[in-house]
C-alpha cells in the first residue's frame, strides 16, 4: 500500500522517539493504522474530519468482518491514541474513538508452567550442545526471564555495562536487575541466587563470542545481541528436550514468575512492583491461577473432595 499520510507517519515517529515502544508494538501501530486509513480511503472520509458516528461505523465494520473481540480493541487502542495525538498538536477537533469499545471476549488465563516443570526447565542441559558458550547463555537467559519476571524486550535490551545510553543492567555486586519497561518507566528487581550463577557463568565466556564493542549483554553467533525470534526458538527447542507438553515461551516465564510468587507470599502489591505493572488490576489475574492452584491441592488432598 502507499505511505501512511502525514499525520499517521508523524505519529509513529512520535511513538518510536518520545513513548519508546517496542520495535514489535511499533509494527502493530503500524498496521494498525494503515487500515485505518485504507478503511478511510474506501469510505472516502478525511482523517482529520472523522465524526463519531463514522468512528462508531469503522467499529462496527470490523465486527462484521469477523475479527476477534481482543482484536477490534487493540485497533481502536491503536486509533485512540493516535487521535489523542493529533488533539495535541491542535490537528482534529476531538477523539471520535474515544469511549468506543470492543465487544467483550472472555478473558483466559495467562498460561504458567508449574514450579517443578519452570525449575526444571531453567536447570535442563539438552542432550546435545553445539556451542557450550551459548548453552551458558541461554541458561542464564531462561534464568532471568523465571527469576526476575522479565519481558522478552526488557531481556533483549540488557547491556553487560551500566550506562547513560543502556536501557539495562544487571548490577551482581547488588543483586538487582535494571529495565526500562513499558512506556518509559525504569523499575529494579531482585537477582536470585541461581539466576546470579547462570549469569556469572554466561559472562565468563560471553567475550570469546562478543563482537567488539557490542555492549549487548547477551549476543548470538555472530557476537550481536540477541533476536527475539531467538530467544523463543530457543525456549521451544529448551522445553521440548526437557520433555514439557507445553508450548513454552518467554512470556509464560513471566506468568511463572508471579505466579509462583504470589502463591508463596500472597503479596499482591509486591508482585505488582515487580513486573512493573501501572494498574494493580494487570496483576489481578495472578489471583486467579493462585485459586486454582489451591484448587487442585484441594481436589488433590481432601477426603471429601472426590464423590
Amino acid at each position: 500500500m502507499s505511505e501512511l499520510c502525514a499525520d499517521f507517519g508523524e505519529y509513529l515517529q512520535h511513538a518510536r522517539v518520545q513513548q519508546r515502544l517496542s520495535p514489535r508494538t511499533l509494527t502493530i501501530y503500524t498496521d494498525g493504522l494503515e487500515r485505518l486509513q485504507r478503511m478511510l480511503a474506501d469510505a472516502a472520509v478525511d482523517a482529520r474530519a472523522l465524526t463519531l458516528a463514522q468512528a462508531r461505523r469503522l467499529a462496527a465494520l470490523l465486527h462484521r468482518e469477523g475479527l476477534a473481540p481482543k482484536s477490534i480493541a487493540l485497533l481502536l487502542s491503536v486509533w485512540r491514541s493516535c487521535y489523542r495525538w493529533l488533539g495535541q498538536q491542535g490537528r482534529v477537533p476531538l477523539n471520535p474513538f474515544d469511549g468506543l469499545k470492543a465487544p467483550k471476549a472472555a478473558k483466559p488465563l495467562p498460561k504458567a508452567l508449574g514450579v517443578d516443570d519452570a525449575v526444571q526447565l531453567a536447570g535442563h542441559v539438552p542432550d546435545e550442545i553445539a556451542d557450550s558458550r551459548l548453552e551458558a547463555r541461554n541458561r542464564a537467559m531462561v534464568e532471568l526471564l523465571y527469576g526476575a519476571g522479565l519481558r522478552a524486550a526488557e531481556l533483549i535490551g540488557l547491556d553487560a555495562q551500566a550506562s547513560g545510553a543502556a536501557e539495562g543492567w544487571v548490577d551482581l555486586p547488588s543483586g538487582e536487575v535494571h529495565v526500562l519497561g513499558k512506556g518509559g518507566k525504569r523499575r529494579s528487581t531482585p537477582l536470585g541466587r541461581a539466576a546470579a550463577e547462570a549469569l556469572q557463568a554466561w559472562l565468563a565466556v560471553r567475550g570469546q563470542l562478543a563482537a567488539p564493542g557490542e555492549p549487548a549483554l547477551f549476543v548470538g553467533a555472530r557476537g550481536h545481541r540477541v533476536a527475539g525470534s531467538t530467544l523463543r526458538t530457543m525456549l521451544r527447542a529448551r522445553a521440548v528436550s526437557a520433555g514439557m507438553p507445553a508450548h513454552v515461551h518467554p512470556h509464560m516465564l513471566r506468568h511463572s514468575f508471579a505466579s509462583h510468587l504470589l502463591q508463596s507470599s500472597g503479596d499482591l502489591r509486591a508482585v505488582q512492583e515487580l513486573l512493573g505493572h501501572a494498574h494493580i488490576t494487570t496483576t489481578q489475574v495472578y489471583t486467579q491461577l493462585d485459586h486454582q492452584h489451591l484448587a487442585r491441592i484441594y481436589d488433590a488432598a481432601h477426603p471429601r473432595a472426590k464423590k
